[in-house]
This record gives structure tokens, sequence and C-alpha cells, in this order.
């Protein structure tokens, strides 16, 4: 798996990259196994507090792989990802799509880091990310149209929310290639950052000194945004709020801003 991706933990910060450079790090099938076990492994990772996904070299994720259009061209009927088989996760999600929405599942804050190009794929991969930095130049693009295609690893579900109705059928449907500013004014990227890498891993260190149980309390609660309903997501930020107040981490977070020192917080 070390040679599609690798991870490195530090500080309750895991900085993952994929490193499959002389590829610009395309999605072929083990680059997908990697993403999956790494995604699965990080879930259950004691003492993790936010994890930054960047790729090594050129780009941080080209797309899929060329071979597997080409396999596409002998008319064999499979999924854009290679995959041939239908099962899914509790969650809904194909193998492919798992490879994206892993990350949405990780309980932590998970922030991308975006150069290069995202194409395809690589851009449905960046959208499984919490957040996006990108950088200025960075070529963006829902690019399955090219290959007479419809993104099918979670890009729809995932610009649900992200952006209006129909900015999500234009690049659906045209494929075009846009940059980091287009990026963050359309809702598809956080911020413009010259070092991408750099400051999702401050940012990540950052949240990391944060009470690691609000922080995980936080994503839950955004994770209902989308689809609950108004008295559900009320309830819930009911419920949260009550398990947080008086509890370990709670306590010292008010004890370390009263004392002016640094919190420290347990896992």
């Amino acid at each position: 798996m070390n040679d599609r991706v690798t991870v490195e933990i530090e500080g309750g910060v895991a900085d993952v990259r994929l490193v499959r450079t002389d590829k610009m790090n395309a999605l072929d099938n083990a680059m997908f196994e990697a993403l999956v076990q790494t995604g699965e492994r990080l879930k259950a990772e004691k003492g993790l507090r936010a994890v930054v996904l960047s790729g090594e070299g050129r780009a941080f994720c080209a797309g899929l792989d060329m071979g597997n259009f080409q396999a596409m061209a002998s008319g064999e009927r499979r999924s854009s990802a290679g995959l041939v088989t239908p099962d899914r996760t509790p969650g809904g999600s194909n193998r492919a799509q798992h490879a994206c929405m892993v990350w949405r599942e990780i309980p932590v804050p998970v922030i991308g880091a975006i150069h290069g190009v995202a194409f395809g794929g690589g851009f449905q991969l960046a959208l499984g990310c919490d957040l996006r930095f990108v950088t200025a130049d960075v070529k963006l693009a829902v690019l399955e149209i090219k290959w007479g295609l419809v993104p099918d690893m979670a890009g729809i579900a995932l610009m649900r929310g992200l952006v209006r109705d129909d900015v999500a059928r234009e690049l659906t449907w045209t494929g075009r290639i846009f940059g980091g500013e287009e990026a963050v004014q359309m809702g598809l990227a956080t911020r413009v950052c010259a070092d991408p890498r750099a400051e999702a891993l401050a940012l990540a260190r950052e949240i990391a000194a944060k009470n690691p149980d609000a922080i995980r309390a936080g994503k839950r609660l955004i994770g209902l945004m989308a689809e609950a309903d108004q008295p559900t997501i009320l309830k819930e930020e009911s419920r949260e709020q009550t398990a947080l107040i008086g509890s370990a981490n709670q306590v010292e977070a008010v004890s370390a801003n009263l004392q002016k020192r640094e919190p420290r917080f347990a896992d």
C-alpha cells in the first residue's frame, strides 16, 4: 500500500499523501484499495484529531488511470473504476465511492491540500474532504463527460450542499476546467493558498489543540445539515452539548482559558 498512499501521524495529525508520482497519482485498482484501507484505518486510529490529504509530485490526483479508459473501448460493461462487484458499504457506497466517502466518515476533520490537477475521480476525492485548500493555478474539473460518463465516485452526493443546482449541472455537462479562485467562488474550495499543504497542516495542528470531543461532535452535527430535518438537528445539537458539558475535556478547556495556559486534553 505504501507505493500508493503513505501516512505519518504526529501530535494527533495524520499527514496522508498520495505517492504514485509517476502517474500524477492517478486512480488504479491499487490506489482505490490504498485509499479505502487508509481511510478505514484512520477511522479507528486512537488519538487522531485531524487529517491532511495531499498528493506528492505534480498533482493532487489526475483522475482515473488511463488503462481503465482503454479497457472501456472494448465495450465491456463495468464501472468506470473497473469494479465488477455491486457490494455496498452500510452508507451505500461501492468501493470507488467509498474511496471518497470514507474521508467524510472519519470522525475528525479532513483537510484536502489540492495542487496541480484534480480531474474526474481526483476532483471527487477532493470533495470527500471536509475542507479544500487549493492553489490559484490548480486545474479542477468534473471531467467524466469527456469520456461519455457521469461522475460516479460520490461526486453528485458530495456536490450537493456545496454548489447551486445549476452550477452542478453545468460542470457535469461540460467538463470544463476551472481554477482555484473560481472554485472558492462556487463553494467547491475553502480558500486559495500559496502552499495548501503547509496551511492545511497548520490548521490541522490548530484543530488538534482543541477539545477533541467537541471537534468530533461538531463533525457529526455538520454531517446532518444536508439531509436531516430541523427538529432532528435541533435535538442532536442539544444531545451533543449535554454530553460535552461537564465532561473532563470540556472542564479542561474552561480551566485552561481561565488560567491562561495551554489545555491538556485526553483522548
